[in-house]
């Protein structure tokens, strides 16, 4: 496979330019990082990608993963925060991290919650811990983006609990895991397009065909196939994504054993795609 050119958009709008880029979301390889550091990031410029969601350091001091990351010609330009930090205000750190890593995105993945106890009290919580850490990261030139998991999708009012949530974000985005949304009953397509100036980055991750749906958060790990052979109109999402501009990066999330040899197949169908 030739090496993938990870600029996939550049398109005009007005004198405005948006740039859409692959990358890889690097809990993907978090077997391979167990073993072996160097060579899973070394995996990771031999697919051709230059651009990182992450945060951790995999057991190397910073100065030394830093290193192997410039080697590889690698930027982290996403990384991850804890819902409890972000709600206790332990913020200084989750900024020292940003910006030690040079990133511009910081994504929270998960929402403190008891069991399958999620409901309108604590998306009302989640709201207002995100505007507020998201306004302070924003005096920071940092952006904080929520990424939904499907239980945000439970009903509420004339829709779900997620539409409440995007209609009171004021100083947070999102970030569209494209399986998990519809793990949780949504179209992803239909939800990119109700709220087109809400989604700055996207995870691509495709779902075996007759994968039983529900509203946990929770699912088989090796229900995630090869971009453009499950059930998820990839398709359509990244050609939206494109005609919208807003979404800056989309990273490819594998999270089954096959992750390895699914990547390149994966990348080869968002060549296709261009």
């Amino acid at each position: 496979m030739k090496k993938l050119t990870t600029l996939i958009l550049i398109a005009a709008f007005g004198t405005s330019m948006y740039a859409q880029e692959v990358g890889l979301q690097l809990y993907s390889l978090r077997n391979q990082f167990k073993t072996d550091v160097p060579g899973t990031l070394k995996l990771i410029n031999d697919w051709g990608i230059t651009n990182l969601e992450g945060g951790g350091t995999y057991g190397l001091e910073m100065e030394e993963f830093q290193g192997l990351l410039k080697k590889n010609n690698l930027d982290v330009v996403s990384v991850g925060a804890g819902y409890d930090d972000l709600k206790a205000g332990n913020l200084d750190k989750i900024i020292e991290n940003a910006k030690t890593f040079g990133a511009k995105y910081v994504m929270c993945a998960w929402i403190s919650h008891e069991g399958n106890s999620f409901d309108i009290e604590k998306t009302k919580e989640a709201t207002e811990v995100f505007n507020t850490a998201g306004k302070r990261l924003k005096e920071e030139g940092l952006t904080l983006a929520y990424h939904a998991h499907g239980y945000e999708f439970r009903p509420y009012e004339e829709g779900t609990l997620f539409d409440y949530m995007a209609k009171n974000a004021k100083d947070f985005a999102f970030e569209m895991d494209v399986y998990w949304v519809q793990h949780g009953g949504e179209d992803p397509l239909a939800l990119l397009n109700r709220y087109p100036d809400k989604f700055v980055l996207l995870h691509l991750k495709d779902m075996e065909k007759g994968t039983p749906k529900d509203d946990t958060g929770h699912a088989d790990v090796e229900t995630n196939v090869v971009l453009g052979t499950g059930e998820v109109d990839i398709a359509g999402v990244v050609k939206r994504a494109k005609e919208l501009g807003v979404v800056e990066y989309m990273f490819i999330e594998d999270e089954c054993s096959r992750v390895v040899e699914q990547v390149p197949q994966s990348l080869e169908f968002l060549e296709g795609l261009e």
